[in-house]
């Protein structure tokens, strides 16, 4: 009789197993089932960081830093004034070309009086040329009048209706007529030569004006270079932002071009997900994202794909891989995906760039 209740009793435990057993299976493939379906519905990546504009200071001239208004971290507004370099070397270079400009304006109004007077010159020799083709005019005139009258006489003299002195006076009348178209003709001539020669002068008269003007608007340009080297030696933030890597300090000497602080606006920050290229066969623009931060366990923040790389990161790197050598490896490559916040205005957890993320993008 116990050996029959003990055989009962190791049949159901059997069986109790098997269920167990069958039940387990059971759970098991429906997890991976749904685990599957979440899958194809949830693309994720543990390769993702925070990433934002970073703005590199740099000074425009040279010179010798005098203060420092900008502490690390600190965070600074548009326009706040942050560095300055001492100054006064650029003040005697804005004070030279300043000097430099009022000479060569002066210089500039002696070229305009040069112009000026040459113009009124010119007039004058004008009138004179007029006044002298006038007189040639009249002493033709009068020439031709001297002829007939030299003919006329001629004939009398010959009729013996004069005299030889009105006749030789009508002789040298006509000389003295002839001489002094002579001598209009000269003084034309000679008016005329003035004239081409004043002509000549105004020439290089306003030549040399426009010389000086040019003269005056490269002094003008020298003048606003020094201007604006001056307004140069003091730097102000280009942007809302902590102030970061700071390499500056009062007294150091400075370049142009080097680097000295950085500007972190942390208002604008994007999460950088390199995902394999085999994961973005149903990634698009504009679907959704979570977005969990290392730094805020259980915190979920939303936001969306807004762009997908040309290119894989290794096709831009400094160095691409060359796999025309013969000895290719097949790699799975990832390929950026950006990925921006929804503007949820969340000011209790700060996003800094660098942080570590994991983006999942919903495909439906």
């Amino acid at each position: 009789m116990q050996e029959e209740k003990g055989q009962g009793n190791g049949r159901s435990r059997k069986t109790a197993a098997v269920v167990i057993f069958a039940v387990s299976g059971i759970i098991a493939l429906i997890a991976v089932f749904f685990y599957v379906q979440y899958k194809k519905t949830h693309v994720s990546t543990d390769d993702a960081y925070l990433d934002g504009r970073i703005h590199t200071i740099a000074a425009k001239v040279s010179g010798t830093v005098v203060k420092v208004h900008a502490a690390d971290n600190q965070l600074v507004k548009k326009g706040d004034l942050i560095l300055e370099i001492d100054a006064a070397d650029y003040d005697v270079r804005m004070s030279e070309a300043e000097s430099g400009l009022e000479t060569e304006r002066a210089k500039l109004v002696e070229a305009e009086v040069r112009v000026d007077t040459a113009g009124k010159q010119m007039t004058e020799l004008g009138h004179k040329l007029a006044a002298a083709k006038a007189n040639l005019e009249l002493q033709e005139a009068n020439l031709r009048q001297a002829e007939r009258d030299m003919k006329r006489a001629e004939s009398l003299y010959k009729q013996e209706v004069i005299s030889r002195e009105r006749y030789e006076k009508t002789m040298t009348g006509y000389d003295v007529t002839a001489a002094q178209v002579k001598a209009a003709r000269d003084q034309v001539r000679q008016a005329e030569t003035s004239l081409e020669t004043q002509k000549s002068l105004i020439r290089q008269a306003e030549s040399a004006l426009k010389s000086q003007e040019s003269s005056v608007r490269r002094s003008q340009a020298t003048l606003k270079s020094a201007e604006l080297n001056k307004g140069y030696t003091r730097v102000y933030a280009p942007s809302d932002g902590h102030i970061t890597r700071k390499s500056v300090e009062p007294g150091n000497q400075i370049q142009a071009g080097q680097p000295l602080m950085a500007i972190v606006p942390l208002d604008d920050v994007w999460v950088t997900a390199n995902y394999k290229e085999t994961q973005l066969r149903g990634v698009k623009q504009g679907q959704k994202v979570e977005i969990r931060v290392d730094t805020y366990p259980g915190k979920v923040f939303t936001g969306r794909v807004e762009s997908i790389m040309a290119g894989t990161g290794s096709a831009f790197s400094l160095f691409p891989a060359e796999n025309a050598t013969g000895n290719f490896v097949k790699v799975v490559q990832r390929i950026p995906v950006k990925i921006v916040f929804d503007k949820d205005a969340d000011t209790e957890h700060v996003l800094r760039v660098g942080m570590s993320v994991e983006p999942t993008i919903l495909i439906k």
